[in-house]
């Protein structure tokens, strides 16, 4: 047909033989739908699989709004929940872990969020808790929830990870007991350095020793600078008040530092000059090192990254196109990219880093992949944007030794069998 228009125009209300192609495929599919609106009894009458059958679902009504006051998982979820080792369950100084592997995202929901406590779980009233400062500062000041509350509010989504996540000789068979001591929420307070300034902080002081209120007591020194920074006072995780385990009704927030810095069940923070060389702090929390020194206030937890899908304790679904994803974090700053590797590090590919990517939080890793079927080993190792690179074990153990306990921030690498099982590579 002819027109007047531009070149490679097509005249007003020509149809090209592909969009006419098209339009009949739509007709036919809408004719189908069509008659399947018409009776969904009879597509299910069929019986022979080539059809979309009606659930029970369909057939009765459901349960009332409100039914459960506070919101919890289908019970087919109920298999996702944290890891618990079975000599845990005899110790108050016990720690539970996140389920890595059946988690979608960044955000850890707070029903699955990591635990670790020194002396167990406190019951706290908000109404009768305080939170003093004291020290190097203007003047003491005691202080309530609601006081607390008054100043001006933020939210900022970081992780929080155990600095013996995990151990050095510790290899677990699942994503979870592997690293389910690291989680990440959106967590709303007042920054720290707020509360100091309005305190008053002396000349001199350079640490803040922070004081929980459980049984244990834990201390930890925080260098001033930190609180000055990026620290906060925080009473709000995921949108709701903090639970118990994770320091109801009040926490500091060190984001990237080690998680036991992160005090919880706040009570007292010390404005000092010097640190306090606690119990946390010098019998814990120290790395010995292989000349039989030991390193003292190893804050950051360096970066890391594991593939939580496939990962240990799963199995491939057979041969073919399969989706490795993951997460990788870093307390110096955002990931700047993951690679992958899927023939036991001889080569590397880059990831595709799922957005949003956040200071000091989880970022979310995709990487497609066809598997042939045969045996496997794959592993992530991230770099965060200071350039520093998630390093192998033998790198780990080369520079550290094998006598220290935390800041394991090595390759995790899974094993994939011709079977299609998936199993830790270092079992």
């Amino acid at each position: 047909m002819l027109h007047d228009g531009k070149p490679g125009e097509r005249a007003r209300g020509a149809v090209s033989p592909r969009r006419r192609k098209f339009l009949r495929g739509g007709a036919t599919a809408l004719a189908g739908i069509a008659a399947g609106m018409a009776g969904p009894t009879a597509l299910a009458a069929r019986g022979d699989g080539g059809e979309l059958a009606v659930p029970e679902s369909m057939k009765r009504e459901g349960a009332p709004v409100g039914g459960e006051p506070y919101g919890i998982p289908s019970k087919y979820e109920k298999g996702v929940v944290r890891h618990l080792r079975p000599t845990d369950k005899q110790y108050f100084s016990s720690s539970s872990r996140s389920p890595l592997q059946d988690l979608d995202g960044m955000i850890t929901p707070n029903g699955l969020f990591y635990e670790r406590h020194h002396n167990g779980v406190p019951t706290i009233d908000p109404a009768q808790h305080r939170l003093l400062i004291h020290g190097l500062v203007e003047g003491s000041r005691l202080f309530t929830m609601e006081d607390i509350r008054r100043y001006p509010a933020q939210s900022r989504i970081h992780f929080i990870e155990c600095s013996g996540n995990p151990g050095y000789k510790v290899y677990g068979k699942t994503a979870a007991q592997a690293n389910g001591l690291v989680s990440c929420a959106e967590w709303t307070g007042v920054m720290l350095k707020t509360v100091l300034d309005d305190v008053g902080v002396k000349p001199g002081a350079k640490w803040v020793i922070a004081e929980g209120a459980d049984g244990a007591g834990l201390t930890r020194s925080i260098p001033l600078s930190k609180c000055l920074d990026d620290a906060m006072l925080v009473y709000g995780q995921n949108g709701e008040r903090l639970r118990p385990e994770q320091g109801y009704p009040l926490r500091v927030l060190v984001p990237g530092f080690e998680g036991n810095m992160n005090v919880k069940w706040l009570r007292r923070l010390q404005v000092s000059d010097e640190p306090m060389h606690s119990r946390e702090e010098t019998s814990k929390y120290t790395d010995l090192m292989p000349d039989g020194k030991a390193r003292e206030f190893t804050y950051v937890m360096e970066a890391k990254s594991i593939i939580t899908s496939p990962s240990g304790g799963q199995k491939m679904r057979g041969k073919g196109y399969c989706e490795l994803t993951g997460i990788a974090w870093s307390g110096h700053g955002k990931i700047a990219h993951v690679d992958v590797s899927v023939d036991d590090g001889k080569t590397w590919h880059r990831a595709r880093l799922q957005g949003p990517v956040l200071d000091k939080a989880l970022t979310r890793f995709r990487f497609p992949w066809n598997w042939d079927g045969a045996p496997a080993v794959i592993m992530s190792r991230a770099t965060d944007e200071t350039g520093y690179i998630q390093p192998t074990l033998e790198q780990l153990v080369a520079v550290r030794g094998v006598n220290s306990v935390y800041h394991n921030n090595a390759m995790t690498p899974w094993r994939i069998a011709a079977s299609g099982e998936v199993t830790n590579a270092r079992l």
